[in-house]
Order: structure tokens, then sequence, then C-alpha cells
């Protein structure tokens, strides 16, 4: 009784005006305001035409550097196109798509009230219903079912050539034949599921003389729904468990063979770090962050002494890359999406990446059709303001090209560093010698 009182004609109806008078309001207005002025001008120029005639025979015709058609009120002359006022950012709001769901709700309550009545009436005038609604939805299913096959078609044409391109990088062959394996029994399931769906609703509509059978459990079918999928699933989790181990966890030869770099993210950009001719990083310490050694390397240890800074990411083809990744602040996420490479940048705690690039820069630029075309790294987790803008160009080129960039870019164990190291000593070595005094 409750909801057939909520759907009554009369408060539905003021609802549905007063939602086309919010919707019409700014139209009307600006229809009106261009009457009025329309109306305004024509009576200024009969007005105007009228006194001139009235004033021609006393004065005589003069010239005039000054185009009185420009002093209208329209701005331009009685006839002049008025500028057209731009309502597309009205198409763009939440609380207009919001109100064309309230009117297509309302338009549906309306017909289905409609509906109601009008079986009701015949009803109690004996009348015999003059349409079905078991074949009117059996209908609309197989409509639905073609319209929805037909969207899942459209969205995988149009919208998956957008996500899905092929790799830049040798693992992402593997992480795409994962997908496609996972996508081609997924749509499996999905179409049969589906015909069975509609065909059921469109086989099994309600007929007069047709009484539903009552059939409440069965076992053997519920023991096939259950255990064929946990079977798929669980065959797709091992595989790709085994896929994700392949990749992550790289055999230690494989790892000293590959070029040693790190990225450090902080908010809100990236640093990084090449190790040197002995292709090995130097370690560091965050007590040891100043002005001038913004990642606390620890110079005491060797290994830095030939550390590079790097001011964008530059790989070599076709040569594995072991990437460490680390956080100053909060975490982060390093993420090349062309590489299919990504993992969390982690304060305290440094992760590991190792990929091999497959195609240059110039030569994924040919493959993409886009001559601007740049690999790039970003923070895939949502680390503050600048989260947006965390970006660092990546660039692939042939080896030489790539030892030809190092090889001109800076030390991070430069000169600044030296004298704040040795200022430091000397620091140190003071308060040592004071101690020992007061002793």
């Amino acid at each position: 009784m409750g909801l057939r009182n909520l759907f009554k004609i009369k408060p539905i109806l003021a609802l549905l005006v007063v939602c086309m008078l919010a919707v019409k309001a700014p139209v009307y207005a600006q229809a009106t305001d261009s009457t009025s002025v329309s109306n305004t001008a024509a009576t200024d120029s009969a007005v105007s035409n009228n006194s001139s005639a009235s004033l021609a025979a006393q004065q005589p015709a003069i010239s005039t550097d000054v185009d009185t058609m420009m002093l209208s009120w329209t701005g331009g002359g009685v006839d002049a196109p008025k500028p057209e006022v731009d309502h597309s950012e009205t198409y763009k709001t939440a609380a207009y798509y919001t109100l064309l769901f309230i009117l297509f709700c309302v338009f549906l309550a309306i017909i289905g009230k409609a509906m109601k009545v009008y079986e009701q009436t015949n009803e109690v005038q004996g009348k015999k219903k003059k349409y079905n609604a078991n074949i009117i939805q059996s209908v609309l299913m197989g409509i639905a079912l073609v319209a929805g096959l037909y969207g899942a078609y459209w969205s995988l044409k149009v919208q998956g050539a957008m996500s899905v391109h092929e790799s830049a990088s040798v693992h992402g062959i593997r992480l795409d034949q994962m997908f496609t394996i996972t996508s081609i029994i997924t749509l499996i399931v999905f179409f049969i599921t589906q015909f069975l769906l509609f065909g059921f609703a469109i086989k099994y509509r309600g007929r007069e003389k047709r009484k539903a059978y009552y059939y409440p459990h069965n076992n053997a079918i519920e023991r096939l729904w259950t255990i064929v999928p946990a079977v798929v699933l669980a065959i797709l989790v091992l595989y790709g468990f085994i896929t994700w181990r392949s990749i992550t966890n790289v055999p230690e030869a494989e790892q000293k063979k590959a070029i040693s770099m790190e990225v450090t993210g902080e908010q809100f950009k990236w640093n990084i770090r090449y190790a040197g001719a002995d292709n090995q990083l130097g370690v560091k310490n965050y007590k040891l962050i100043t002005p001038t050694n913004s990642l606390g390397i620890n110079f005491k240890d060797q290994h830095s002494w030939d550390d590079k800074l790097g001011g964008e990411i530059v790989l070599p083809v076709n040569k594995p890359v072991r990437v460490t990744v680390n956080s100053k602040d909060i975490i982060h996420s390093f993420y090349i999406p062309a590489f299919k490479v990504q993992i969390n940048a982690v304060p305290g705690m440094p992760t590991y990446f190792q990929f091999t690039p497959r195609f240059t820069t110039a030569e994924m630029r040919v493959k993409m059709k886009n001559p601007t075309y740049d690999y790039i790294l970003l923070c895939a987790k949502i680390c503050g303001a600048g989260h947006y803008n965390m970006q660092a160009k990546v660039t692939v080129v042939s080896e030489k090209e790539y030892e030809e960039w190092l090889a001109k870019q800076p030390l991070f164990y430069n000169d600044d560093v030296k004298k704040e190291l040795q200022m430091a000593s000397k620091e140190a070595a003071s308060e040592e010698n004071n101690k020992i005094a007061l002793k």
C-alpha cells in the first residue's frame, strides 16, 4: 500500500513539471531576453525612422564619420548577430546528469502507473487483455541480450586498443600471454552464462497453460558450478603466481649482469642514481641526508664514489636493467606502463625490479605512429597534491648512445660533497680533542 501511495500520479506530475522548469529556465530566460532586446531595438528603430522623416525637410543632409548604427543597444546595429552563449559546461556537471536520471525514473514510473491503471480498468470492465506483458518482457530480454553483446564488442574494439598494446619489455610478453589466456576463459564463461540467462528468461516466460515446476535443490548442479570454477580459478592463480615469481625472483647470476640503478621517490619527484664502473651502488642512510647529499649516501663506502646523478632515465635496448626502488618520505609506486613495470617505493625498505627494454624510443614512436611519443615513469600511489605531476621521462637508446650519455653525467661525489665531508671530519676531530682536553 505504501508503494502504491508513493507512485500517485499527481505528485509525480508535479515533480516532472518542476524538473522540466528547472531544465528549461535558463533557455527560457535567454529567449525572453533576446525577444525583449529585439522588441526594444525595433521600437527604437521605428521611433528613429519617424523622427528622421519629420526632420528631413527641415535639416540639410550632413556627413559624419561616426557610424550611428554602432550606437544601438544591440552592440552593433539592429540586425547585428548576438554572440552565442556557451552552455557546454552545463552538460559536464553532475547535477545535470542527476536531473536527467531523475527525469528518466519519473518517466518510467508514469508509464508503469498508466499501464497499471489500464489493466485495472480492463479488469473492472471485464475486458480481455489486449497485450501479454510476459511476451513483451521476453522480447525486451532478447533486445537487451543483442544490445549488451554489441556493447561489449564495441567497448573491446574501441577502448581495448587504448589499454592493450605490444609490451616494450621482455617480461611484458609473459604478462600479455597470461592476460590473453585469462580473457579467453572469461569470455567463454561470459557468453555461455549470458545466453543461458536471457535464453531461459525468453523460453520459460509466463504462460497461462504452463505451471511452474518446483525444483528447489540439486546436489549435482551445486557440485558442478562450485568445483569447475574453483579448479579454473586455481589454475589461473597458480599460473599467475609462477609468472610473477619468474619476473621478480631473478637468479643472482643474472642480477650481476644487469645495469644497476636506483630510483628514489619523494614528494613530488624521482631521484635517479646510476652505478659507476663497478656496477655497484654505494650504501645510504637517511641520517646522512643534507642539502648537498639529498639521498643520504654514505661516502665512506668506496662503491659510492663513482655513482652518477641522472636528470632523466636513459636505458640501453636489449640490456637487462635492475632498479632499486625506495622512498624518502611516504609510499610511492614506480610505474612505467609501456614496460609493464610497477613496484612500490617504501620508506626504509628497498624493493627491486629487473626488466629488459625491447624497443628504443625511436622504434616505439614508429610502432605507435606518434613522432612525439615517449616512455614515462609515473607514480601509481596517490601521494599528495602534486601526485599527478610526479613524472620522469624514460629514453631507450642503443648501447653505444647509452654509454656516451652516461659518461657525461655528473658524479654524486662532487667537490661540494668533499668539502662538506672535510668540514665534518674537522668538526668531529675538534670535538674529540676537546673531550680529551677535558679529561
